[in-house]
């Protein structure tokens, strides 16, 4: 839709401002960073989240004048709800507490579909986290291909998915993420939560430079590491990005107005 629609609009002569700007996977492979890419060069503004991303516009080739570092507007969203956060109405009559969980979410069907490895870090994320709950609000589709597995961990809490604000609550509150999802760990770097992400690399590398996301991969003998040093209070704490403060939204409306006045 992103694609679709800044191309319509560069047709019809209207400007074009793309929000995360200069992310990439440098997978063409995948869909969106195809998607992305053809946005990135037919657009007027270039709002970017960090230095890496105005390295790879740079890189690209892009105009000077049409990359503007804003910060990440993800983070925008996580300070405005970080007060109003509800705890699920289930919290409770499961015995959960505050720092008592862990927290597990996936979505990339390219490693649903690796049975074997998915078994293998099901298991390693059963096994190290000490019989610990582990929270997982899933999407049917990743239900279907978890069940599958027949793991045997009574700890293991399979629910639907969750709602935006009582989802952040289990963020906010969990002991650590594991997760595949580069969204949630942007948002557990701002908010000081150990994260470990099952992939190779994140769009936003900051979240494991500097902030609370480690990188391991489809491995796990690494995830295993990685469990143990977050089960023993061994991980490291946030350093917030800059610009990650929450107000990128009003450098990006400063910027388009600076625009207009031109």
């Amino acid at each position: 839709a992103t694609m679709s629609c800044s191309i319509v609009a560069k047709k019809r002569g209207l400007k074009v401002a793309h929000l995360i700007a200069g992310t990439r996977s440098f997978d063409m492979n995948m869909p969106r960073e195809v998607n992305r890419t053809i946005v990135d060069a037919i657009s007027d503004y270039l709002f970017t989240a960090g230095m890496v991303a105005n390295r790879n516009l740079n890189q690209e080739g892009m105009i000077p004048d049409y990359i503007h570092y804003v910060g990440n507007i993800l983070i925008d969203t996580v300070r405005y709800n970080r007060h109003r956060l509800l705890q699920p109405v289930w919290f409770s009559s499961m015995g959960l507490e505050k720092k008592g969980y862990l927290l597990l979410t996936l979505n990339r069907h390219d490693l649903l579909d690796k049975k074997q490895v998915l078994s293998a870090l099901m298991q390693t994320v059963v096994d190290k986290s000490c019989g610990m709950p582990i929270i997982a609000p899933l999407h049917p589709y990743v239900q279907k291909a978890i069940k599958a597995l027949e793991i045997d961990a009574p700890h293991l809490h399979i629910l639907p998915p969750q709602s935006y604000l009582h989802f952040g609550y289990l963020i906010n509150n969990a002991k650590g993420i594991v997760t595949d999802s580069g969204n949630i760990a942007e948002e557990a770097t701002f908010l000081d939560v150990p994260c470990i992400t099952l992939n190779s690399y994140a769009e936003h590398p900051e979240t494991w430079r500097i902030g609370t996301n480690e990188l391991v991969n489809e491995d796990p003998v690494v995830l295993a590491t990685m469990l143990e040093r977050l089960m023993h209070e061994e991980w490291k704490h946030t350093t917030l990005p800059d610009r990650w403060d929450g107000r990128t939204a009003e450098r990006i409306v400063q910027t388009l107005i600076n625009g207009e006045l031109k």
